[in-house]
């Protein structure tokens, strides 16, 4: 079945490839970015894209913040950043790992991610031979100060959700991450408890396992 079939056809017009739902949101994100263009004092931060945006330079000058990749995300992970993440990064989308990770698609669309497959601009775009294993979206890294294994807890749920194994635990089971292995996939860190069980740090709003983004030396 088509990914048309399965959503239901739409009537939408196009144009040059785009339905005008998208064109007007395109647009609307051009006009908000031209209107705040006074605050670009502050900085981009780097942040977690979907499958086909890791070529930042090049994602950023095609995206148009149309919000189509998270609207047919099927796990809701794809969440457009926040002004704090700078002026560039504005409305763009980003990997969020609350509550589900990035499958690409395995079992929705064969493996093909949904988001690249539907991206109006090829702002997501797949080079050849990519696949779930060795695309890198990001590396996972550990808190130890807010990790409940590091107090001898025993908890040991990012290693069993982890789908490359590239988690494992120490002499001391003590979860440790092989970033050989890890693709950022964030399967680790919608797995973390450490926030619901209670952390050492009580100010802390960050789980303590979290998938940060490869930053490529200038």
């Amino acid at each position: 079945m088509s990914h048309e079939e399965k959503h239901g056809a739409s009537s939408e017009k196009t144009y040059a490839g785009m339905t005008r739902r998208t064109l007007c949101l395109g647009a609307g994100g051009a006009a908000v970015m031209l209107a705040i263009g006074g605050v670009g004092a502050i900085p981009a931060q780097a942040v977690v894209r979907p499958p086909g945006g890791q070529d930042e330079d090049d994602f950023i000058s095609k995206c148009i913040r149309c919000n189509e990749c998270a609207e047919v995300c099927p796990h809701h992970i794809i969440r457009p950043a926040h002004l704090e993440s700078g002026i560039l990064n504005f409305r763009a989308p980003t990997l969020n790992f609350d509550n589900a990770y990035c499958d690409w698609c395995a079992e929705d669309n064969g493996g093909v991610p949904l988001c690249v497959e539907m991206c109006p601009t090829q702002a997501l775009i797949t080079p050849e031979g990519a696949t779930f294993e060795n695309t890198i979206l990001g590396v996972a890294e550990i808190n130890t100060t807010t990790c409940l294994a590091y107090r001898l807890t025993g908890c040991r749920d990012c290693v069993d959700a982890c789908p490359l194994e590239a988690i494992s635990l120490d002499s001391e089971n003590r979860p440790v991450v092989d970033t050989a292995l890890c693709n950022g996939c964030g399967a680790c860190e919608a797995a973390c408890v450490s926030l619901q069980a209670g952390s050492v740090v009580s100010s802390t709003d960050e789980r303590a396992i979290k998938v940060r983004p490869v930053v490529k030396e200038a």
